[in-house]
């Protein structure tokens, strides 16, 4: 073992035990990992040395097409996003289900079945924000169900020899170097399907239990400041026609519908099965973050006409929330008195007064010191407000620019045309994905703004610097070391070989990218299935199942990383759920395989 093998392996080591064991951000603690691996001295042939290999080979992580991808797929989603394609996809695909359960399946099996023939990043990555925003509706955590996302995606990438990345490297090496016949689509379907079959029932029955439970404070629906919020369901409304319940409109976490307006006739309480009719308004209490949501709800409108009647296009405005000065012009005038859109420029859709339930239309309100009022206005609206002396608090709200809903059909063929690019190889993902963000931003499905501000940082810094971890281990023989090691230990029955080699692939996978140790495994096991004189097949799709059913580790896959930010995770809730997933991967594998295959 060379002094750089044996660094190399104890950063590792201790990178692993930090994540485990402490709460500080991975990113930092990958970067802090790669910068040792760069700058730590050592004894060379040659004299002292820095760092085991050279800064371009530490950072080509982050030139990597895959992390570029990542990025850029952020602000394919923030198109989807602002525009509410993401509600439509996910009243689609998710439904209502009754259940946590019935909504894990409602989550996996679509995602499953889709990254079976689509590359699964951009699946996940179109998911993210779907579940998340489903999940708060259906009151379910985001660390309930974006595990089980990430690992139905996986699952679905075992089942054919496009769904992933992964097996496209194996085929191509079984093409390139060695004399057997080129793989065809579905040989690892025999292998992946029932895997993925037993895997996802697993992760339906036991994961429940495994997986943690991370809700937001409740203190936020204790909230006394109840916001009043009226809704009309316009004319074509697709909610028109369907009952309280279908509509979504019912169980909603932090908000209730008060009641129903209708000509002349006030429906309350409202009934979970109350048809919706075009002309209604609705009348909804709830806190803000709620009411938030509620406003962007597609199928409704905002009853206030003021909205309409601003300056500045509804894509450059937000939510703001305002808190009323006693004793200002404000108080004891309605909002309509106060001519509060000519005044400052901003329309309020809703107000709450200390728990009380306010009643009345919006333009009807009297005003009074200590009301707080949500609301729509374009950027400069907190220093007309401030300037005013009218209002003694003003906060922009985050994610609150109203849903472009016009724009979603095309947000979504845009997400169409970019997987129909990467399926039929027209281009590669990262162009593909580079074109749909182009798309999206020169359609206004999102601002050029609301694109920068869409990438999460964190997360490609996390690629990038797991990247160049991984690349230290291929470097400097690390990763070899330890395949030769445990291939070494278990003889020649080809039983045992073929555990071994999945446990070594799983291993490398876990710690450096898939791609990479797949493609540095293949020599390997290739050269050991000649010398055992059996058929080299068994032995490939082993290592290509091995290499994609990486679920122990947030850094073992990309789709992984993905979820770790949203869902809230810690390095020890993958090893809970993902250790018993990547055995019974394993075994499925290791039972199946020699059936399908014989040695």
């Amino acid at each position: 073992m060379t002094i750089e093998i044996f660094i190399v392996l104890g950063v590792l080591v201790g990178l692993l035990f930090m994540l485990a064991a402490t709460r500080i951000a991975p990113d930092a603690l990958l970067v802090a990992a790669l910068t040792v691996l760069l700058a730590t001295p050592h004894p060379g042939e040659d004299g002292w040395r820095f760092g085991v290999m050279s800064v371009a080979d530490g950072f080509s992580g982050f030139s990597n097409p895959g992390m570029l991808t990542v990025g850029v797929l952020f602000v394919v989603v923030a198109g989807l996003r602002e525009t509410g394609g993401i509600d439509w996809i996910a009243s689609r695909l998710l439904g209502r289900p009754r259940s946590e359960r019935g909504a894990l399946v409602r989550v996996m099996a679509p995602v499953c079945a889709l990254s079976a023939f689509l590359n699964n990043t951009p699946v996940v990555a179109m998911m993210i924000p779907a579940v998340q925003d489903w999940g708060r509706k259906l009151d379910i955590s985001p660390s309930r169900l974006l595990i089980p996302l990430s690992y139905a995606a996986i699952l679905g990438g075992t089942c054919s020899l496009i769904g992933t990345s992964t097996n496209l490297v194996v085929a191509g090496l079984i093409t390139a170097e060695t004399g057997m016949s080129p793989m065809r689509m579905f040989d690892i379907t025999w292998v992946g399907l029932p895997t993925a079959l037993i895997c996802g029932g697993f992760l339906l029955l036991v994961g429940p239990r495994l997986l943690p439970d991370r809700r937001a404070s409740k203190a936020a629906l204790a909230d006394p400041k109840e916001y009043t919020l009226e809704l009309l369901v316009p004319e074509g409304s697709p909610l028109a026609g369907k009952t309280v319940d279908q509509a979504g409109l019912r169980s909603l976490p932090g908000s209730f519908l008060i009641e129903i307006e209708r000509s002349e006739e006030i429906i309350a309480p409202v009934g979970p099965q109350q048809i919706l009719r075009e002309g209604d308004r609705l009348l909804f209490a709830g806190v803000v973050d709620s009411i938030r949501e509620l406003a962007n709800t597609r199928g409704l409108a905002l009853a206030t006409d003021q909205v309409f009647k601003l300056d500045s296009p509804r894509f450059r405005r937000r939510l703001y929330e305002a808190v009323v000065a006693p004793s200002c012009s404000l108080t004891n005038a309605t909002i309509k008195q106060a001519k509060f859109r000519n005044r400052f420029n901003g329309a309020v859709i809703a107000v709450a007064r200390n728990g009380e339930r306010v009643r009345g239309k919006i333009g009807d309100i009297r005003l009074q010191g200590g009301d707080l009022l949500l609301v729509e206005a374009d950027a400069g609206f907190a220093d007309r407000a401030g300037n005013a002396r009218d209002f003694m608090l003003v906060r922009s709200l985050e994610h609150s620019t109203p849903r472009r809903h016009s724009r979603a059909p095309l947000a979504v063929a845009i997400l169409i045309g970019m997987v129909g690019l990467v399926t039929f190889e027209l281009y590669p993902m990262l162009l593909a994905a580079l074109i749909a963000a182009g798309a999206m931003v020169l359609s206004r499905c999102c601002t050029l703004t609301e694109a920068r501000q869409s990438v999460d940082w964190s997360v490609l810094i996390v690629i990038g610097a797991a990247l160049g971890i991984g690349n230290a281990m291929d470097k400097t023989g690390a990763a070899v070391l330890i395949a030769d090691s445990v291939l070494d230990l278990v003889g020649s029955n080809p039983w045992m070989v073929l555990l071994a080699i999945y446990a070594v692939t799983s291993v490398l996978t876990a710690v450096i990218s898939n791609n990479a140790a797949v493609a540095l495994m293949f020599s390997i096991t290739y050269a050991t299935a000649r010398s055992l004189g059996v058929d080299p097949m068994p032995f490939m799709i082993t290592i290509m199942m091995a290499g994609s059913a990486s679920f122990a580790t947030p850094i073992g896959y990309q789709t992984n990383l993905m979820v770790y930010g949203p869902g809230g995770y810690t390095f020890t809730d993958f090893l809970r759920v993902g250790i018993p997933m990547n055995l019974m991967a394993g075994a499925c594998t290791v039972l199946i395989t020699p059936l399908v295959f014989p040695f």
